[in-house]
C-alpha cells in the first residue's frame, strides 16, 4: 500500500477570540449566580466556561485530509477519482461562493472565520453533489495533495 506523496492534514480550530468569549460566558454564569453566594459563584464560572469551551473545541475539530486516494472532509469520504478541477478562492470569492453562488446541493465544509477556500468540482455521473467547498488556510497545499493523490491513483490503477 503506498500512501500519497504529499500527505495533508489540516484541523480547522476555532479562533481564539472564540476562548476569551468562553470565558465571558463563564463570567456571565458567575454573575448570575453571584446572589447566591461565592461557591456557586465560582462554580458558575467553571461549569460556564467549560461548557463553552466544549462548544467552541467541538466546533473547531473538523479535519480536512488527503489520505492515500481519498479526500476526508469531516465526515465525508470522497475518491479523488470522483473530483475534477479544484479552484483557489479568495476571502472575495469564497464569500461570493458561501452565499450568493452556492448551490444547495453542494457539499460545504464552511467555517466562516476562515476566509480562504477551496470549490472542487465532483465528476462522479452518480453523485448529485456540484462541487465540495472547503474552508482551508492553505489551499494550495490541499490542491498539491490532491493532485499528487490523483497522480498516485492514475500510476496505480
Amino acid at each position: 500500500m503506498q500512501l500519497s506523496a504529499s500527505p495533508y492534514e489540516e484541523r480547522l480550530t476555532a479562533p481564539r477570540s472564540w476562548w476569551l468569549i468562553s470565558f465571558l460566558v463563564g463570567v456571565s454564569f458567575a454573575l448570575i449566580l453571584l446572589p447566591f453566594g461565592t461557591l456557586p459563584l465560582l462554580g458558575g464560572l467553571v461549569g460556564g466556561t467549560a461548557v463553552a469551551a466544549v462548544a467552541a473545541s467541538s466546533y473547531g475539530s473538523i479535519r480536512i485530509r488527503v489520505v492515500g486516494d481519498a479526500l476526508i472532509a469531516g465526515e465525508a469520504k470522497i475518491p479523488v477519482a470522483a473530483l475534477g478541477e479544484a479552484e483557489i478562492l479568495d476571502a472575495e470569492e469564497a464569500r461570493a461562493w458561501r452565499t450568493y453562488k452556492a448551490d444547495t446541493r453542494a457539499f460545504m465544509l464552511l467555517r466562516s472565520y476562515i476566509p480562504t477556500a477551496l470549490r472542487v468540482e465532483v465528476t462522479d455521473p452518480a453523485d448529485p453533489t456540484p462541487y465540495l467547498y472547503l474552508s482551508t488556510r492553505e489551499p494550495q497545499r490541499l490542491v498539491a495533495a490532491l493532485e499528487s493523490a490523483r497522480a498516485t491513483a492514475r500510476d496505480a490503477g
